[in-house]
């Protein structure tokens, strides 16, 4: 295994997972809430009476924030060594584990692990194992 020391971030990296921490502390503590991706829109698709305003914003905000960025630093190379179809079936099994799971990466992955819960661990484990393994396989075993 090798580095790609040309895509090697990691300041960039540390930067966006202290926001990322500080957003999910900030938001448990002002809401009480678990900042899950997967929970946040969900709750669109069963709304609640009074939910559906903040869960909207962060949708928007979400689709925003790249939009800002690229207004602000141009636009960025994006390379994806993916078919359409392939992304499709990627997009759709990882809706369905999602499903499975009863939460997402940033739910179990982020929120879950910081308040010591045994069933984001095992979560987290399992989504990650499973990416592993997804990644050797495709790369390795199967050459794609």
């Amino acid at each position: 295994m090798t580095i790609d020391w040309n895509n090697f971030t990691p300041w960039t990296s540390l930067s966006g997972g202290i926001l990322l921490g500080l957003a999910s502390a900030a938001f448990i503590l002002l809401n009480g809430r678990i900042l899950g991706i997967s929970g946040i829109i969900g709750g669109l698709f069963s709304p609640k009476s009074g939910d559906v305003g903040w869960r909207l914003s962060f949708v928007l905000g979400m689709l925003a924030a790249p939009l800002l960025y690229f207004a602000v630093a141009g636009p960025t190379a994006v390379r994806i060594d993916a078919g359409w179809a392939t992304l499709i079936v990627a997009g759709l099994l990882v809706g369905v584990g999602t499903r499975f799971g009863s939460g997402c990466t940033s739910g179990h992955g982020v929120c879950g692990l910081s308040r010591l819960s045994p069933r984001s661990l095992m979560a987290t484990l399992a989504f990650m194992g499973a990416g592993f393994v997804t990644v050797y396989l495709v790369r390795h075993a199967l050459a794609v």
